[in-house]
């Protein structure tokens, strides 16, 4: 009888600790690559983030317009039922921004050298905002997609300089023959009301970005008054692919702060 007590006891202090142990639990990141990328463009934050225990999800961004991947995604973060820290690179920050509009577990925005629109902007708008994005001479001729509009590639022999200047010269070639195409016209789609605005967000970012202006990029976290802005030095536009340990860090940081109430 004493030890059944004992036992009771003992299951009793361990049905306690649940709730406990779900509270200090760590929130879920949701990845969520840009145009001419893919998920595997994470893997080097990924084995970071889970090898400090945050579950890990990389979604794969369909590329064909705002609206409609910002649907794919959402979708992703109703079937995680902890908290989330949403991350987007590039053209995947537009969709971030939509996305989390109205998610309740979404406590936290990180952008990668990417865009924050307001409501009405463009990724093509907040590119020539400011100068120095070198991107268009460097894409391929456009490719019609069947049913109509147009595909958009980086030249593979441009890709390297462009994209992934401090990448290594192996890995960036094999990036360029794997990008995916966006569709033409989801660069041009104006964006509605931006999660930023309520959510906490994040931002970080190379100095010597091709795509997106370093000084856009600033405008953007500064407007959306980012929590921790992080620049890294000589960091091309795939700064998660080139320095993994700066970007998985912010999102861990991202991940530790309190939730907006």
């Amino acid at each position: 009888m004493k030890n059944f007590v004992k036992g009771l006891a003992v299951a009793g202090a361990l049905l306690l600790s649940v709730p406990a142990l779900a509270e200090t639990a760590k929130p879920t990141v949701v990845l969520v690559h840009g145009a001419f990328a893919d998920a595997s463009s994470w893997n080097g934050v990924i084995q970071r983030l889970e090898k400090d225990g945050y579950p890990v999800v990389a979604a794969a961004n369909p590329l064909r317009s705002v609206r409609g991947d910002a649907d794919s995604v959402a979708s992703v973060i109703d079937s995680i039922k902890t908290p989330v820290v949403l991350v987007g690179h590039s053209y995947g920050g537009s969709v971030i921004s939509e996305a989390a509009t109205g998610k309740t577990n979404v406590q936290g925005l990180v952008y990668v050298a990417a865009f924050a629109p307001d409501t009405g902007e463009t990724a093509i708008g907040l590119t020539g905002k400011f100068p120095g994005s070198t991107l268009g001479p460097t894409l391929a001729p456009p490719v019609p997609i069947p049913g109509g509009g147009k595909d958009l590639y980086i030249q593979q022999a441009k890709f390297p300089a462009q994209f992934a200047a401090d990448v290594p010269a192996g890995e960036a070639k094999l990036m360029a023959a794997t990008q995916r195409p966006i569709a033409e016209a989801a660069l041009g789609e104006a964006s509605t009301e931006p999660a930023w605005k309520t959510i906490p967000s994040w931002f970080v970012y190379g100095d010597k970005d091709r795509n997106i202006p370093p000084q856009a990029l600033a405008f953007m976290a500064e407007r959306a008054h980012s929590k921790q802005t992080v620049v890294v030095k000589g960091a091309s536009h795939v700064v998660m692919v080139s320095n993994p340990a700066a970007v998985a860090k912010l999102i861990e940081t991202a991940a530790q702060a309190a939730p907006a109430k």
